[in-house]
Protein backbone atom coordinates (compact mmCIF):
# COMPACT_ATOMS: atom_id res chain seq x y z
CA UNK A 1 0.00 0.00 0.00
CA UNK A 2 1.20 3.41 -1.23
CA UNK A 3 2.37 5.90 1.98
CA UNK A 4 0.20 9.25 2.36
CA UNK A 5 3.75 10.61 1.01
CA UNK A 6 3.90 8.31 -2.19
CA UNK A 7 0.10 9.03 -2.84
CA UNK A 8 1.01 12.97 -2.83
CA UNK A 9 3.91 12.82 -4.87
CA UNK A 10 1.46 10.76 -7.78
CA UNK A 11 -0.80 13.32 -7.32
CA UNK A 12 1.27 16.04 -7.87
CA UNK A 13 2.76 14.45 -10.92
CA UNK A 14 -0.31 14.41 -12.68
CA UNK A 15 -0.99 17.16 -15.88
CA UNK A 16 -3.27 20.25 -14.24
CA UNK A 17 -6.44 19.55 -15.41
CA UNK A 18 -8.58 22.26 -16.90
CA UNK A 19 -12.24 23.37 -15.25
CA UNK A 20 -15.19 21.97 -17.44
CA UNK A 21 -16.69 24.50 -19.61
CA UNK A 22 -13.49 26.81 -18.67
CA UNK A 23 -11.00 27.37 -21.85
CA UNK A 24 -7.79 27.94 -21.24
CA UNK A 25 -5.94 31.29 -22.11
CA UNK A 26 -8.72 33.34 -21.16
CA UNK A 27 -6.85 35.08 -18.26
CA UNK A 28 -3.17 36.56 -17.83
CA UNK A 29 -0.99 37.52 -15.38
CA UNK A 30 0.01 40.76 -15.02
CA UNK A 31 3.65 41.06 -15.51
CA UNK A 32 4.49 43.93 -12.52
CA UNK A 33 1.57 43.51 -10.04
CA UNK A 34 0.56 39.67 -10.73
CA UNK A 35 -3.30 40.84 -11.01
CA UNK A 36 -5.06 38.03 -13.40
CA UNK A 37 -6.00 40.07 -16.24
CA UNK A 38 -8.96 38.77 -18.49
CA UNK A 39 -7.29 38.78 -21.88
CA UNK A 40 -9.66 40.26 -23.99
CA UNK A 41 -9.74 43.33 -22.06
CA UNK A 42 -5.98 43.34 -21.94
CA UNK A 43 -5.62 43.48 -25.85
CA UNK A 44 -8.59 45.80 -25.78
CA UNK A 45 -6.46 48.27 -23.49
CA UNK A 46 -3.17 47.34 -26.24
CA UNK A 47 -1.67 45.15 -23.52
CA UNK A 48 -1.70 48.03 -20.64
CA UNK A 49 -2.64 46.10 -17.53
CA UNK A 50 -5.68 47.32 -15.99
CA UNK A 51 -5.10 47.51 -12.26
CA UNK A 52 -1.61 48.97 -12.12
CA UNK A 53 -1.22 50.61 -16.09
CA UNK A 54 2.04 48.58 -16.36
CA UNK A 55 2.58 48.47 -20.19
CA UNK A 56 3.66 44.81 -21.03
CA UNK A 57 4.31 43.55 -24.59
CA UNK A 58 3.35 44.36 -27.60
CA UNK A 59 4.33 43.65 -31.11
CA UNK A 60 5.60 45.05 -34.20
CA UNK A 61 2.28 44.60 -35.78
CA UNK A 62 0.33 46.09 -32.96
CA UNK A 63 2.61 49.46 -32.33
CA UNK A 64 1.79 49.90 -35.97
CA UNK A 65 -2.47 49.31 -35.11
CA UNK A 66 -2.01 51.60 -32.03
CA UNK A 67 -0.30 54.59 -33.73
CA UNK A 68 -1.30 54.78 -37.45
CA UNK A 69 -4.21 54.85 -39.05
CA UNK A 70 -6.31 52.09 -39.83
CA UNK A 71 -5.39 51.17 -43.35
CA UNK A 72 -2.57 53.17 -43.81
CA UNK A 73 0.90 51.18 -43.44
CA UNK A 74 2.55 50.76 -46.45
CA UNK A 75 5.47 48.14 -45.60
CA UNK A 76 9.30 49.13 -47.02
CA UNK A 77 11.45 46.40 -47.99
CA UNK A 78 9.65 43.97 -47.00
CA UNK A 79 11.80 41.71 -48.85
CA UNK A 80 14.89 41.96 -46.92
CA UNK A 81 15.89 38.80 -45.12
CA UNK A 82 19.22 37.81 -42.53
CA UNK A 83 21.64 35.60 -44.25
CA UNK A 84 24.39 33.89 -41.76
CA UNK A 85 27.80 35.83 -42.78
CA UNK A 86 29.89 33.96 -40.37
CA UNK A 87 28.40 30.74 -40.38
CA UNK A 88 27.72 31.52 -36.51
CA UNK A 89 26.79 28.60 -34.29
CA UNK A 90 26.44 28.46 -30.50
CA UNK A 91 23.08 26.56 -29.55
CA UNK A 92 22.19 25.93 -33.01
CA UNK A 93 23.09 27.10 -35.85
CA UNK A 94 22.25 30.86 -36.85
CA UNK A 95 21.08 30.24 -40.01
CA UNK A 96 18.49 27.89 -37.67
CA UNK A 97 17.62 30.43 -35.65
CA UNK A 98 16.96 32.56 -38.51
CA UNK A 99 14.17 30.22 -40.03
CA UNK A 100 12.78 29.09 -36.30
CA UNK A 101 12.32 32.87 -35.44
CA UNK A 102 10.62 33.53 -38.63
CA UNK A 103 8.54 31.14 -38.48
CA UNK A 104 7.23 31.88 -34.48
CA UNK A 105 7.23 35.66 -34.89
CA UNK A 106 5.94 36.06 -38.69
CA UNK A 107 8.28 38.79 -39.42
CA UNK A 108 11.06 38.53 -41.96
CA UNK A 109 13.91 40.14 -38.92
CA UNK A 110 13.40 42.41 -35.72
CA UNK A 111 11.95 45.69 -37.85
CA UNK A 112 9.46 46.93 -39.70
CA UNK A 113 9.37 49.64 -41.52
CA UNK A 114 7.24 51.76 -44.10
CA UNK A 115 5.59 55.18 -44.69
CA UNK A 116 1.26 55.55 -42.84
CA UNK A 117 -0.62 58.24 -41.57
CA UNK A 118 -0.91 59.78 -38.25
CA UNK A 119 -4.29 61.54 -37.58
CA UNK A 120 -4.32 61.95 -41.61
CA UNK A 121 -0.06 63.37 -41.26
CA UNK A 122 2.22 61.16 -43.58
CA UNK A 123 5.23 59.71 -41.34
CA UNK A 124 8.21 57.41 -42.25
CA UNK A 125 7.61 54.90 -39.73
CA UNK A 126 9.51 52.36 -38.00
CA UNK A 127 9.64 49.84 -35.50
CA UNK A 128 11.61 47.14 -33.57
CA UNK A 129 10.23 43.68 -32.05
CA UNK A 130 11.81 42.39 -28.79
CA UNK A 131 10.27 38.87 -29.80
CA UNK A 132 12.80 38.39 -32.88
CA UNK A 133 15.98 37.43 -30.92
CA UNK A 134 15.50 40.31 -28.59
CA UNK A 135 15.21 43.03 -31.58
CA UNK A 136 19.12 42.89 -31.33
CA UNK A 137 20.28 44.89 -34.18
CA UNK A 138 21.59 42.52 -37.27
CA UNK A 139 22.59 44.04 -40.67
CA UNK A 140 18.76 43.27 -42.03
CA UNK A 141 17.69 45.58 -39.04
CA UNK A 142 20.49 48.29 -40.02
CA UNK A 143 19.92 48.49 -43.51
CA UNK A 144 15.93 48.77 -43.09
CA UNK A 145 16.33 51.54 -40.71
CA UNK A 146 18.71 53.44 -43.16
CA UNK A 147 16.97 53.06 -45.85
CA UNK A 148 14.14 54.09 -43.95
CA UNK A 149 15.81 57.53 -43.02
CA UNK A 150 16.95 58.49 -46.11
CA UNK A 151 13.54 57.96 -47.33
CA UNK A 152 11.89 60.29 -45.11
CA UNK A 153 15.22 62.87 -46.24
CA UNK A 154 14.29 62.69 -49.86
CA UNK A 155 10.48 62.62 -49.25
CA UNK A 156 10.86 65.78 -46.15
CA UNK A 157 8.46 63.18 -44.13
CA UNK A 158 8.36 63.44 -40.13
CA UNK A 159 9.65 60.41 -38.66
CA UNK A 160 8.99 57.98 -35.89
CA UNK A 161 11.13 55.24 -35.13
CA UNK A 162 9.55 53.16 -31.87
CA UNK A 163 12.34 50.84 -30.13
CA UNK A 164 11.26 47.75 -28.00
CA UNK A 165 14.62 46.17 -28.54
CA UNK A 166 16.01 44.17 -25.13
CA UNK A 167 19.27 43.39 -27.20
CA UNK A 168 22.04 45.30 -28.81
CA UNK A 169 24.26 44.53 -31.41
CA UNK A 170 23.55 40.52 -32.72
CA UNK A 171 26.74 38.87 -31.44
CA UNK A 172 25.45 36.27 -34.25
CA UNK A 173 26.33 38.66 -36.79
CA UNK A 174 29.50 40.30 -35.44
CA UNK A 175 31.36 43.15 -36.72
CA UNK A 176 28.37 43.71 -39.81
CA UNK A 177 25.78 43.94 -36.66
CA UNK A 178 28.28 46.40 -34.97
CA UNK A 179 28.80 48.28 -38.35
CA UNK A 180 24.64 49.19 -38.13
CA UNK A 181 25.07 51.64 -35.12
CA UNK A 182 27.29 53.97 -36.89
CA UNK A 183 25.27 53.44 -40.11
CA UNK A 184 21.89 54.46 -38.92
CA UNK A 185 23.22 57.75 -37.01
CA UNK A 186 25.06 58.74 -39.78
CA UNK A 187 21.31 58.62 -41.75
CA UNK A 188 19.96 60.19 -38.98
CA UNK A 189 22.97 63.16 -39.28
CA UNK A 190 22.25 64.17 -43.07
CA UNK A 191 18.13 63.74 -41.71
CA UNK A 192 19.03 66.89 -39.07
CA UNK A 193 21.11 68.29 -41.42
CA UNK A 194 18.05 68.54 -43.70
CA UNK A 195 15.84 70.20 -40.62
CA UNK A 196 13.81 66.67 -40.21
CA UNK A 197 11.28 65.77 -37.36
CA UNK A 198 12.88 62.68 -35.77
CA UNK A 199 10.39 61.39 -32.75
CA UNK A 200 12.00 58.32 -30.60
CA UNK A 201 9.65 56.26 -28.92
CA UNK A 202 11.37 54.52 -25.86
CA UNK A 203 9.52 51.41 -24.76
CA UNK A 204 10.32 48.42 -22.40
CA UNK A 205 12.66 47.34 -22.92
CA UNK A 206 15.28 49.33 -25.57
CA UNK A 207 18.70 48.47 -24.17
CA UNK A 208 22.40 47.87 -25.94
CA UNK A 209 23.14 49.38 -29.34
CA UNK A 210 19.88 50.32 -29.81
CA UNK A 211 19.84 52.91 -26.72
CA UNK A 212 23.28 53.79 -27.30
CA UNK A 213 22.48 54.47 -31.55
CA UNK A 214 19.43 56.06 -32.86
CA UNK A 215 16.98 55.28 -30.21
CA UNK A 216 18.69 58.31 -28.02
CA UNK A 217 18.54 60.80 -31.36
CA UNK A 218 15.62 61.89 -31.12
CA UNK A 219 14.58 65.46 -31.34
CA UNK A 220 11.63 64.47 -29.85
CA UNK A 221 12.15 61.17 -26.85
CA UNK A 222 9.27 59.59 -25.79
CA UNK A 223 8.95 56.61 -23.27
CA UNK A 224 6.31 54.51 -21.98
CA UNK A 225 5.97 54.06 -17.90
CA UNK A 226 8.24 52.10 -16.50
CA UNK A 227 10.52 51.06 -19.05
CA UNK A 228 13.82 49.80 -18.71
CA UNK A 229 16.08 51.86 -20.66
CA UNK A 230 20.22 51.74 -20.84
CA UNK A 231 23.56 50.54 -22.39
CA UNK A 232 23.79 47.80 -19.67
CA UNK A 233 21.43 46.23 -17.42
CA UNK A 234 22.06 47.06 -13.71
CA UNK A 235 22.90 44.22 -12.47
CA UNK A 236 25.84 44.32 -14.77
CA UNK A 237 26.77 48.01 -13.54
CA UNK A 238 26.12 47.32 -10.16
CA UNK A 239 28.34 44.65 -10.50
CA UNK A 240 30.87 46.33 -12.30
CA UNK A 241 31.07 49.83 -10.23
CA UNK A 242 30.46 47.73 -6.66
CA UNK A 243 28.28 50.80 -5.68
CA UNK A 244 24.61 50.87 -4.86
CA UNK A 245 22.38 52.14 -7.85
CA UNK A 246 19.50 55.33 -7.20
CA UNK A 247 16.10 53.42 -6.82
CA UNK A 248 14.23 53.22 -10.09
CA UNK A 249 17.68 53.24 -12.04
CA UNK A 250 17.52 52.87 -15.64
CA UNK A 251 13.40 53.58 -15.60
CA UNK A 252 11.70 55.63 -17.54
CA UNK A 253 10.92 57.85 -14.61
CA UNK A 254 14.60 57.76 -13.67
CA UNK A 255 15.16 59.08 -16.87
CA UNK A 256 12.69 61.80 -17.10
CA UNK A 257 14.01 63.47 -13.79
CA UNK A 258 17.61 63.26 -15.46
CA UNK A 259 16.74 64.82 -18.25
CA UNK A 260 17.29 61.92 -20.69
CA UNK A 261 14.05 61.83 -22.08
CA UNK A 262 11.60 64.57 -22.93
CA UNK A 263 7.85 62.71 -21.64
CA UNK A 264 6.49 60.19 -20.52
CA UNK A 265 3.66 59.08 -22.85
CA UNK A 266 0.90 56.52 -22.19
CA UNK A 267 0.37 54.21 -25.26
CA UNK A 268 -3.05 54.99 -25.27
CA UNK A 269 -2.09 58.72 -26.00
CA UNK A 270 1.01 58.02 -27.98
CA UNK A 271 -1.19 58.81 -31.30
CA UNK A 272 -2.25 62.03 -29.76
CA UNK A 273 0.85 63.39 -28.59
CA UNK A 274 2.91 62.32 -32.30
CA UNK A 275 0.38 64.30 -34.51
CA UNK A 276 0.56 67.39 -31.90
CA UNK A 277 4.43 67.54 -31.61
CA UNK A 278 4.20 67.17 -35.65
CA UNK A 279 1.54 70.32 -35.90
CA UNK A 280 3.86 72.29 -33.34
CA UNK A 281 6.84 71.55 -35.68
CA UNK A 282 5.19 72.78 -38.88
CA UNK A 283 5.90 69.46 -40.33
Amino acid sequence: MATGETKMAKEQAKPAREKRGVPSGLWLSCEDCGAMIFRKECERLMNVCPECGFHMYLSARGRIEAVLDAGTFEEWDADLSPTDPLGFEDKKKYSDRIVAEQKRTGLRDAALTGTGMVRARRVAFGVTDSAFIMGSMGSVVGEKLTRLVERATAERLPLIIISGSGGGARMHEGIYSLMQMAKVSAALARYDEAQGLFISVLTNPTMGGVAASFASLGDIIFAEPKALIGFAGPRTIKATIRIELPKGFQTSEFLLEHGYIDRIVERSDLKSEIARIIDYCGK
